[in-house]
């Protein structure tokens, strides 16, 4: 009953997270917001990762894997509570600060669960392991999008004009059109709460390896001059999630684009699912590869393919540009639990401070889409991919890097 649990967390922490890239085009024309504004809501969502990764780790050592996840479970659940008095205000800063409160609810389960899930068998087939448990993860980001359409961009984006109503009429405009914002979130919460008592139930179970103790922010840094391949797993989390992030979140106004697909706001939405569902699809099929296939040269392939598809998509429009920025997806699907992997090897005693800065480096995902956003406001949306495009080079390096070798320094 364990490990359905623990696969479960990756299911709705996918399903929670993809949720955010059918709020920002509604919340973009909602609040009137450019692009680099909109892409606040991401900076929000993923700074929790900065600030909460280490002290997640340290939390981990100290209570153990299952005691982290059931904290991380009641955090993330209050986060989702808090859309419903933010609808009610009609107020952008409002969403941003339940945003912000469910990542670091995020961030400490993905601080407890992806080494949990490395460790819960053989080092052999780690590799393996976390990329059928990240499967679960993308079936959540696969149907997300369906529900996000559904619920959320239903009749369209709306654009109230604050120069033709009052400050309390655009206040009520604002809160009715949010409101539908919070269904989603709402039954989230209800999940989260079963979750986190199954898992409280479970907590003892024999299965579940003890953390390492705890040590202090200071050292957990210090692991970086140490460790090469780790340092470099840093980065590459850093630019995988800043990458990925800053496409999804702006998929459905690229494509509503009349140079792309001049799609409605909820068939974009729709749309947006095939994106995440590449990566559910690759990652089922990169489980079973890397049995044959060295990690890091599937990293690396994978990373050089979403660059050519990245660059196809800028430089064409209609069908072309449309489907060859969903398929990045499918090269997405290995990346983030073979980087994760890969930077973990060997760190054994070191391994829970080790993934709080792995996670802490998803704070890419606040620090690339704003980037991706404000080129957006400058040179539009197809040359601001270029921004994604160069983030996936830094990942192939990585993969070759490990392919060959050179990260496998001896610890001083």
């Amino acid at each position: 009953m364990l490990v359905p649990a623990v696969v479960t967390l990756f299911f709705a922490w996918g399903f929670a997270t993809v949720l955010i890239d059918t709020l920002i085009p509604k919340l973009k024309g909602l609040f009137a917001l450019s692009y680099a504004e909109a892409m606040l809501t991401q900076f929000a969502f993923f700074i929790a990762y900065l600030l909460v990764s280490v002290p997640a780790g340290m939390l981990l050592a100290r209570i153990g894997y299952l005691r982290a996840i059931v904290t991380g479970l009641v955090v993330m659940a209050g986060g989702c509570l808090m859309f419903a008095p933010a609808a009610q205000a009609g107020l952008y800063g409002g969403f941003l600060a339940a945003l912000f409160i469910m990542a670091c609810g995020i961030t400490t389960l993905q601080v407890a669960a992806n080494p949990l899930i490395a460790n819960l068998g053989s080092t052999e087939t780690s590799h393996s392991r976390l990329n059928l448990a990240q499967a679960f993860n993308s079936f959540g980001t696969f149907v997300g999008p369906f529900v996000g359409a559904a619920l959320i961009l239903r009749g369209g984006v709306e654009t109230p004009d604050p120069a033709s109503m009052s400050a309390d009429a655009l206040v009520a405009v604002r809160a009715a059109h949010a409101h539908q914002v919070q269904l989603p979130f709402l039954g989230i919460a209800a999940l989260l709460v079963v979750l986190a008592a199954t898992i409280w139930v479970l907590r003892n179970s024999p299965a579940v390896p003890s953390a390492a103790p705890n040590e202090t922010r200071l050292s957990s840094f210090s692991l970086l001059t140490k460790r090469p391949r780790l340092a470099w797993g840093v980065l590459s989390i850093f630019l995988y999630v800043g990458a990925e992030v800053s496409i999804g979140s702006l998929m459905i106004n690229y494509l509503m684009e009349p140079r792309t697909l001049g799609a409605t706001a909820e068939a974009a939405g729709r749309l947006v699912a095939f994106y995440w569902g590449g990566a559910m699809v690759g990652r089922a099929i990169g489980s079973g590869l890397m049995l044959r296939v060295p990690a890091g040269r599937v990293l690396m392939a994978c990373a050089l393919g979403a660059v050519a598809l990245v660059v196809a998509s800028s430089a064409s429009s209609g069908w072309l540009a449309a489907g060859s920025i969903i398929a990045v997806g499918l090269c997405n699907s290995i990346m983030f639990p073979t980087i994760f992997s890969l930077a973990i090897e060997g760190l054994q005693a070191d391994t829970p401070q080790g993934s709080g800065l792995l996670c802490m480096a998803i704070v890419g995902g606040a620090v690339v889409p704003v980037l991706t956003g404000s080129l957006a406001d400058h040179a539009g949306l197809a040359l601001a991919l270029l921004a994604p495009a160069a983030c996936y080079l830094g990942i192939a390096a990585f993969g070759l890097l490990a392919s060959t070798g050179k990260l496998d320094a001896r610890p001083r």
